[in-house]
């Protein structure tokens, strides 16, 4: 038997699945890594601890495997991290995150310099704090000793796979989240770049992201127990990922992926649909194709960070007991997933999140009832978008974390009023990297053909009527809490660290 490996850097915790021909997960390993959260808004994390944990997973996840079993090897990643490197390709500073918020400065300059309308033109995407370029020209003006030492900036699995290959690359979904790809021609925007001072030499080679990035180098094929003739692919970035391993392959499929960060993705035949920046509108994995999205900033990360702070010593699965004997609103009570500003549809860094209708009757459930149905109403605005720019959207495949939990599957379906979808594997991001790895190795001539074998169906919820509507009267409860609280958000925000 034949396998592939899919790696997926998440933001927590690097995940390894190792796939057969078949399609079939035949192991899989994960270990986790610290961020850095030195100031509020700040979140960093130490490229080496990627390198460390993946070369630990990997080991585990092929022990006792003919090395030569595995042909191939290819990445999902975080999306708009800036790993920035200098002419011997050491890392300068600790990666800046996604979810870093400090770059709100840098966004305004970006729509002076280059225009907001142009920039929408060229990037398909407003200038937003979790962007690389806007981290990019903070480093520049606040680091200028880093900035000029700097020879290429890299996304954080471009720089895994450089640690694990030896060659720098980076690929179209990921370098489509840095607001510096010209999204349509498929190459780094010179116009950009030189209306905000950045040199273009700073950004990487593109390749596709089934493209061919070199062998293992023989040290790391020693750490981990696999071959140096293990064919390393560029990969791609998370949701992209996402959309490949869960069969995101044509016009009418629509994902939601609910991790750290959660989003409804929608796929793209071509890159003329116009949102008005409202989603983002990103280069797919598969070749030549692209995909539109709305972003929950904390879905998965509300959840754990109240159970991080209410039941730090628990199991995940003891928080949520008896969730499904809570009513629907849980009497009376609303959560707004605010926890690190939001983006769909409030692009916000300041907004923070909201209990509202908390009284002495309310027990630990009900909040955690809550904050769940909080996360998948902010998912429902951006489901709305979508619906309201004339997509039918029925049937939705749900991945991740919100994938895991029987109750939870069912309010997405109530609350997106669709039928919802469960995979055999809730992984998407790793089973997406595992099916480039499979195309391009040459299993399958395609990656829907690939898709047919590695993405199967387990279970399907379908929408409660009588729920739907309960819940379509809470939502718009729900949607009136952020105009109410933005203004006192903006007066807390100088309250804070």
């Amino acid at each position: 038997m034949k396998y592939v490996v899919g790696v997926d850097l998440g933001t927590s915790a690097v995940k390894v699945l190792l796939m057969d021909q078949r399609g079939e997960v035949f192991r899989e390993a994960s270990k986790s890594y610290p961020s850095i959260h030195e100031k509020s808004g700040y979140s960093e994390q130490d490229p080496e601890e990627w390198v460390e944990k993946t070369v630990l997973t990997i080991k585990e996840t092929v022990a006792g495997l003919d090395p030569g079993c595995v042909e191939g090897i290819s990445f999902s990643g975080q999306m708009h991290g800036l790993v920035l490197l200098d002419e011997d390709h050491q890392v300068l500073r600790n990666a800046i995150l996604w979810n870093d918020t400090r770059t709100t400065q840098q966004c305004l300059d970006i729509y002076e310099l280059v225009g907001e309308k142009r920039l929408l033109n060229i990037a398909k995407n407003p200038a937003l704090e979790g962007f690389t370029l806007p981290k990019l020209l903070w480093v520049k003006e606040h680091e200028p000793e880093t900035y000029e030492k700097a020879a290429v900036f890299l996304l954080p699995k471009d720089y895994l796979r450089f640690r694990l290959a030896g060659e720098i690359h980076t690929e179209f979904s990921d370098a489509a989240g840095t607001l510096m790809l010209n999204i349509s021609e498929k190459e780094w925007s010179r116009e950009i770049c030189e209306a905000v001072g950045v040199n273009l030499s700073l950004c990487p080679p593109l390749i596709e992201s089934s493209g061919f990035a070199g062998y293992l180098m023989p040290e790391i094929a020693q750490e981990t127990g696999l071959s140096e003739q293990v064919k390393v692919f560029a990969g791609g970035a998370d949701n992209a990922c996402g959309a490949i391993g869960s069969g995101i392959l044509e016009e009418g499929k629509t994902l939601c992926s609910i991790g750290t960060s959660g989003v409804v993705l929608t796929y793209e035949e071509s890159n003329e649909g116009d949102f008005g920046g409202r989603v983002h509108y990103f280069n797919h994995g598969k070749e030549n194709a692209y995909y539109t999205m709305g972003v929950t900033l904390a879905a998965g990360h509300s959840l754990s960070w109240f159970k991080n702070v209410f039941a730090e010593d628990e199991h995940f699965d003891d928080l949520v007991k008896g969730l499904a004997d809570v009513p629907i609103g849980a009497y009376g009570l609303l959560f707004t997933p605010y926890i690190s500003g939001e983006r769909t549809p409030h692009a916000d860094a300041v907004v923070r999140g909201s209990f509202i209708g908390m009284d002495t009757s309310h027990k630990r459930i009900d909040f955690v009832r809550a904050v769940i149905e909080g996360i998948t109403f902010s998912l429902n605005e951006s489901v709305e978008i979508f619906r309201e720019s004339g997509k039918k959207i029925d049937s939705i495949i749900s991945i991740g974390g919100g994938a895991k939990n029987e109750e939870w599957l069912q309010i997405q379906a109530d609350i997106f009023n669709a039928k919802i979808v469960r995979l055999t594997s809730e992984q998407g991001p790793g089973v997406g990297a595992a099916m480039l790895a499979a195309y391009g190795c040459g299993w399958y001539s395609s990656l829907n053909e690939c898709s047919e074998d590695f993405t199967q169906v387990e279970k399907t919820y379908e929408p409660i009527i009588e729920n739907v509507e309960k819940y379509k009267e809470l939502y718009s409860l729900y949607k009136s809490i952020y105009q109410q609280t933005k203004e006192l958000n903006q007066r807390l925000n100088g309250f804070r660290p």
